[in-house]
């Protein structure tokens, strides 16, 4: 039995985190894919209602720069729409991509985050899109859990961790941090390195 099978699930104040998001190896490659992740799928990134006003107070900035298309959507359905999981998700284009994405040289990009980075807006964008290819699920009893998904679109990016050796958590060490809190991160790091003292990682 490997190491990874024995590692049980680790509880970080009330969270509940995936043994993969510690051992799994992932940073993502734009150059390789594309930015396809914005793209695939059947539906939208996950919101909040918050995240909604957000998106819609941000949307004059980049308005622009959408698809003639991303913005008929919008006037018809808004920036978000609820799909068929019951799910509150961003609203998309041809029945997969994001009506904020824009395609230049070949690669997608998300235009909320280009203004952000920019220093046109104060907001970047939802927190599912920073937290990927960790999934956030309420399970009750204010406890969340979090989940590794594994995408075959992202194995360069699996690839490219590999190479790095670079786990998921320190990946996304920034995300989770603006989700969660610094001492939250902090409490996850020791729970890691006690897992590392036991060598279960």
């Amino acid at each position: 039995m490997s190491d990874k099978k024995m590692m049980p699930i680790l509880q970080v104040g009330d969270v509940l985190v995936s043994p993969d998001i510690i051992t799994e190896k992932f940073c993502c490659d734009l150059d390789a894919c594309k930015g396809i992740c914005c793209v695939e799928g059947d539906s939208g990134a996950p919101l909040t209602e918050e995240e909604v006003g957000e998106l819609e107070n941000v949307l004059p900035e980049v308005e622009n720069e959408l698809t003639d298309k991303a913005r008929e959507v919008i006037r018809e359905q808004g920036v978000a729409y609820v799909d068929q999981d019951g799910d509150l998700v961003t609203s998309i284009v041809n029945g997969k991509d994001c009506v904020f994405t824009c395609h230049e040289n070949g690669c997608c990009f998300c235009t909320t985050d280009r203004a952000f980075r920019q220093g046109r807006t104060q907001w970047s964008k939802p927190i599912s899109c920073y937290l990927y290819p960790i999934r956030e699920k309420y399970l009750g009893a204010n406890t969340i859990g979090l989940n590794y998904h594994r995408w075959s679109v992202c194995e360069p990016a699996r690839r490219k961790g590999r190479e790095l050796r670079l786990r998921v958590y320190k990946f996304l060490k920034e995300p989770l941090i603006r989700r969660f809190g610094k001492e939250w991160y902090e409490e996850l790091l020791q729970t890691v390195t006690e897992l590392k003292k036991h060598r279960m990682i």
